[in-house]
């Protein structure tokens, strides 16, 4: 079957001066200088995609800070494994942090960090032959941390952060529970049951576990209520603080609550489903603003992190 081609001698053009075009001269990155300082530096990238969202975040961070909003940071325990412990615990000092959400691994990790100054076994060595997950202090520690908590009518993350405080471990200057405890900073904690090593513990107790997470799933639904004007920073987590999150939004304005415009951003080192629709998309559908940034939380945060003392100082 023969098929006749088209005549593009034919087709109308029009001059390119004419057209509406997406990338533009003016918009490109400069060259940074020897002995620019890093808010030039940051003068310098292209105000293109992420080069343009990136300056936008940290004006909305630096002015939520100003204002005295709420600035939430949520964070997988991967931001704590990348060794970015004094980085935080810095930003906390500096006021550019209001309060932190983690996940169950979070405590794991920092509590390991502040006891011996390590953490992160090696599974693939530790599964062959059982041990994987079976430390001794990291499960007792927290384990009667969260029960005396729930005795004492507190949620997970201050019951966490009051018991590393009381033992004044070696390395607890780099601990993000202590300092947080030191400062009055609220941590609160989200679990999957079985899915933390505390949890496979013989000091393990599910109906406490549950009581201080549920009790910290309300305290995080009341500090959203606050969140008008603020910022919400989901760091390395894909499932659990995301849906955390838009639980929490959904209570908040049920309640009543104004919460309708703030500024929301997702970073990790891969785009997942939920923290784009229930981070950056619909949580920012009423007013504000949703941002999501891709790439390595050793080098994304610091960078943020910098850029944020530039812009308030």
């Amino acid at each position: 079957m023969k098929i006749k081609p088209v005549d593009l001698s034919k087709l109308r053009t029009y001059s390119i001066k004419q057209r509406e075009n997406k990338v533009k001269v003016k918009d490109f990155a400069r060259v940074s200088q020897k002995g620019d300082s890093f808010s030039q530096f940051i003068d310098c990238l292209p105000t293109i995609l992420k080069g343009n969202d990136f300056p936008q975040l940290v004006e909305a961070i630096a002015d939520a800070f100003k204002k005295k909003k709420l600035i939430l940071w949520a964070m997988g325990d991967s931001v704590i494994k990348c060794g970015l412990n004094p980085i935080i615990i810095d930003l906390m000092q500096r006021g550019l942090i209001s309060a932190i959400a983690l996940q169950g691994a979070g405590i794991i990790h920092d509590a390991e960090i502040a006891l011996v100054g390590e953490t992160s076994e090696d599974v693939t060595v530790s599964i062959k032959d059982g041990r994987f997950g079976m430390a001794e202090e990291t499960g007792k520690i927290l384990n009667t941390a969260i029960k005396q908590g729930v005795a004492d009518g507190l949620g997970m993350g201050e019951a966490a952060c009051k018991r590393l405080s009381e033992l004044n471990p070696p390395y607890a200057e780099y601990s993000l529970l202590i300092q947080a405890y030191k400062l009055g900073i609220p941590v609160t904690v989200h679990i999957a049951m079985g899915t933390d090593i505390i949890h496979m513990h013989p000091a393990c107790d599910g109906g406490a576990i549950g009581e201080a997470s549920h009790l910290d799933f309300r305290r995080f639904a009341a500090l959203i209520a606050k969140l008008e004007g603020g910022v919400f920073l989901n760091i390395g987590s894909a499932v659990i603080l995301p849906e955390i999150f838009l639980k929490s939004l959904s209570i908040a304005r049920n309640l009543g609550y104004k919460v309708n415009r703030f500024t929301t951003a997702n970073l990790d080192m891969l785009q997942h489903y939920r923290p784009m629709e229930n981070v950056v998309k619909r949580p920012t559908a009423t007013g504000g603003k949703g941002y999501s940034f891709i790439g390595h939380h050793e080098l994304m945060l610091p960078l943020l992190a910098r850029a944020l003392v530039e812009e308030v100082n």
